[in-house]
């Protein structure tokens, strides 16, 4: 992969990457990957696909997803005819998506945190995703009681919630420790 990007952010150093003879695209935020997807926007990270397949099984219409990166996921729901909102802290993370990833100008795109945007939107979605990092981890104020509640709040009666955790081995409780802090909300 060859590097054809590089942006100071806020957030930090964004290099986009290239693979010349296969068109795909990796964006990566202070050297974590962050997107994957092959010339066309199509995510060739697995986790996406989980996610995507569990979405269409909730048979989700209208999806809230906090922390875009890419926008790969996004640009599969809009394909499949789903509305999605992405949110993220991070402006140039649009623009990335729709310059490098083919990101939908259908897709609607809100800058803002993703705990201050549940506060203030009203609206309310069939699934919210979070997958918002800072490095390999959820920042902490977006994995908070508080901000499962504002979640819970925004969902339809039965809308369902999904965040993509990372966990560093098999004995991590990581994952657990999350999914208790969504259950007690």
């Amino acid at each position: 992969m060859e590097q054809i990007e590089e942006i100071e952010s806020d957030y930090g150093t964004i290099s986009i990457f290239k693979n010349r003879s296969t068109g795909a695209v990796l964006y990566e935020l202070g050297g974590c990957k962050q997107s994957f997807a092959d010339s066309n926007g199509t995510s060739l990270a697995s986790y996406i696909h989980a996610i995507f397949g569990l979405l269409s099984q909730a048979k989700a219409r209208n999806i809230l997803l906090i922390g875009g990166a890419g926008g790969t996921l996004a640009t599969m729901l809009e394909r499949a005819r789903r509305k999605a909102t992405i949110v993220d802290v991070n402006p140039v993370s649009f623009m990335l998506a729709k310059q490098y990833f083919g990101l939908p100008k259908t897709v609607v795109c809100h800058v803002a945190d993703g705990k201050a945007f549940l506060r203030s939107d009203t609206n309310t979605y069939d699934a919210i995703v979070l997958d918002a990092f800072h490095g390999d981890r959820i920042p902490s104020h977006l994995q908070s009681s508080a901000c499962f509640r504002l979640v819970r709040d925004r969902l339809t009666p039965r809308g369902a919630v999904f965040a993509n955790v990372h966990v560093k081995h098999d004995c991590d409780n990581y994952a657990d420790r999350v999914a208790k802090t969504m259950k007690d909300a």
